[in-house]
């Protein structure tokens, strides 16, 4: 499970729910059903009417690739890659073909076997960039999901909002209850913009903080699986796809420092 996700979510709904029971608050009156099927009824609804169903059926993927830390490991694959660098270098590209079937990530197996049929690098690195491209495509599609649903969720708040107040104001012949059908009406309000932005928003920006991990690497490995076929120096490319990296993550197992400690030195 990722931590980050968790627990930014808890704190967020601590926060607020805290923050108001401090204030004295009763913490029956947030509890409101019919504001809540108006709400997220609404939101749902909208949610699945401006996107397809294939999609929005997705959904529980989606919030699994949200709440799951991914398994990344972008030292690992520098190091496959070096080592197939390494090996291409003493034995010649075609000696990469018995090993294609070994990786577990079909963009890498996809790419040495482009090189190790002969295709031209250019044409090799055209072919491997549309790949990143649709892949970045189809994680827009769950991005937009939630991003649609966080500009839904207040809009439809609002809509409850007015829904209860056109209720309150057809029976005034009671004022003692004015005061508190009020307040009733505004929890609408109140759920579509905390949904939106402790959850809907959140969780469309963590799913485009993955996309954006998972494009790095695969251009990453678009660079390694060019330089492969370039025959370039196994050293030279582990120090290539380590910029890839941010400073404190450019760790060389084999030597056991940061490559940029590596330089000063």
């Amino acid at each position: 499970m990722d931590l980050a996700t968790i627990l930014g979510l808890v704190i967020a709904v601590v926060g607020l729910v805290g923050g108001y029971v401090l204030d004295k608050g009763a913490l029956g009156a947030l509890i409101q059903p019919p504001a809540m099927l108006i709400v997220f009824g609404g939101t749902i609804g909208a949610t699945l009417l401006s996107n397809k169903m294939k999609s929005f059926t997705s959904i529980i993927r989606y919030l699994r690739i949200a709440f799951m830390a991914p398994k990344r490991d972008p030292h690992a694959t520098i190091e496959q890659l070096v080592d197939l660098a390494t090996m291409a270098r003493r034995e010649g590209i075609l000696a990469l073909e018995d090993h294609v079937d070994s990786f577990e990530d079909p963009f890498i197996r996809n790419g040495i076997r482009l090189i190790v049929d002969g295709i031209d690098p250019e044409l090799v690195k055209e072919m491997l960039e549309t790949e990143i491209s649709y892949i970045e495509q189809r994680h827009e599609v769950g991005i937009n999901l939630f991003e649609s649903a966080a500009g839904f969720a207040p809009t439809m708040g609002i809509i409850g909002t007015v829904m209860g107040l056109v209720h309150v104001l057809g029976s005034l012949s009671d004022v003692s209850k004015l005061g508190p059908e009020i307040a009733t009406a505004f929890i609408a309000t109140l759920y579509g913009v905390a949904s939106a932005n402790v959850f809907w928003m959140p969780i469309g920006n963590k799913l485009r903080v993955r996309s954006q991990e998972e494009i790095l690497e695969r251009e990453m490995s678009v660079e390694g699986i060019l330089s492969i076929q370039a025959g370039e120096n196994p050293n030279v490319l582990r120090q290539k796809l380590m910029s890839f990296l941010a400073a404190s993550e450019r760790i060389d197992k084999k030597a056991g420092v940061s490559s940029g400690a590596a330089q000063e030195a």
